[in-house]
């Protein structure tokens, strides 16, 4: 060991070293649907977790569940048949389920504390299908997932008998804006029929746009609705080749995400997201940025590091106006009309939509500046669009 270099600061060294691959890892997996089973066993690997789950839908019970996937991996390998039997058998009397959906964002929690004592004992979900699969010592997560969506991540049963250290659970704490980062970015992929896409395919699709960025954030190439974006201005610039945001604020935070993607050679770049104000309306853009697999890892001729997404939330956007409301502490009519609001509506749209008068409509929207101590329209709809998922600046 050299001089000065305490032992823990190797395996501190050592921890990046694991995390800065699960996120390389992910990041190619986001691109490349064929590359998730061995994402997720990496995570099993580093984790010392017997397998994870990941599951992604939204709605209600009242008003149905839609479950977009589900997949269920043991060390990198998915279990179609287990999948089926707890959705079909276990999945609606899982005593679990909605106190799982019910859990704050981002919360690790212990399986046990989902049940009573006596359903630990009782329950057919958690005693026949979860304990014997290695979920009886499960953490499980929920996410804010984008468009009032939601995620749950599930890590099974850790391997040894040390249990779920603080390092573990640290680990697990740290990856957790990632995976929601990684369903976000599918999502908008999923929406733009452009799941599984190579780099130049993605250059070829109208629904979403696309920007590819070099190693040094240089734009090699965009789509026709990126470009769209750049030659008006609104809201994104090119400048001189490289990437901007006509504001000086989301400027900075631009910034600070594409240096956080396009590090120094050897380095680990981070995905993120945020928004952008535009000129001509009040609805930002969306920016997911997602570093890219190099191709040639031993010298940076590959042209393509980052893949800059934008999106128009006008033409995107489903917001649950009820997590509006739980989120924002809004009553039932105040969260529709932030929702319309954040949906590019005008105050007499929403008045003829609700069948309001404008005056009504502007009494709502102050106490719902009020409750959340912001004063203009545009806060409002950053901090709607939160509820979605895009948070305003980059992952850390």
């Amino acid at each position: 060991m050299p001089e000065g270099e305490s032992g823990s600061e190797c395996t501190a060294m050592s921890e990046r070293d694991k995390f800065d691959h699960i996120l390389a890892s992910l990041h190619e997996a986001t691109l490349d649907d064929a590359r998730w089973p061995e994402t997720s066993g990496l995570i099993d690997e580093v984790l010392g977790a017997e397998g994870n789950s990941l599951v992604f839908g939204e709605g209600n019970p009242d008003e149905g569940i839609q479950i977009f996937y589900a997949g269920l991996y043991y060390h990198g390998q998915r279990h179609r048949e287990l999948e089926r039997e707890y959705f079909d058998a276990y999945y609606p009397i899982d005593e679990r389920a909605p106190r799982l959906r019910e859990l704050p964002d981002s919360q690790p929690v212990h399986i046990t504390t989902l049940y009573t004592d006596q359903e630990l004992k009782s329950s057919p979900a958690y005693n026949e299908l979860l304990v014997p699969n290695h979920v009886g010592n499960s953490l499980n997560m929920r996410l804010n997932g984008p468009n009032g969506t939601r995620i749950v991540w599930v890590v099974n049963d850790p391997t040894d008998r040390d249990g779920w250290s603080s390092t573990k659970i640290e680990m697990i704490q740290r990856l957790l804006p990632h995976i929601r980062q990684y369903v976000s970015v599918r999502h908008v992929l999923s929406g733009a029929e452009a799941l599984g896409a190579s780099l130049a395919e993605l250059l070829e699709n109208t629904r979403q746009g696309i920007i590819q960025l070099d190693w040094r954030g240089r734009i090699v190439a965009t789509n026709d609705r990126a470009l769209d974006f750049l030659q008006t201005g609104d809201g994104l610039l090119d400048n001189d080749g490289y990437l901007f945001a006509h504001y000086s604020a989301d400027n900075t935070n631009l910034q600070k995400l594409l240096k956080d993607a396009l590090p120094p050679y050897g380095q680990q770049g981070i995905s993120g997201s945020m928004t952008v104000r535009r000129l001509a309306t009040s609805q930002p853009l969306v920016l997911h940025v997602n570093p890219v697999d190099q191709q040639q890892a031993d010298c940076r001729s590959w042209p393509v590091a980052a893949l800059v997404l934008v999106v128009d939330p006008r033409s995107d956007t489903r917001i649950d106006p009820d997590l509006v409301a739980e989120s924002l502490g809004l009553t039932p009519m105040e969260s529709r009309v932030a929702v319309m609001m954040a949906e590019g509506k005008a105050i007499r749209e929403i008045a003829a939509a609700l069948g309001r008068k404008e005056s009504t409509i502007r009494w709502h929207v102050r106490h719902i500046y009020a409750k959340n101590g912001i004063s203009r329209q545009a806060e409002l709809v950053r901090l709607v669009l939160s509820m979605t998922g895009v948070p305003d600046a980059g992952l850390e």
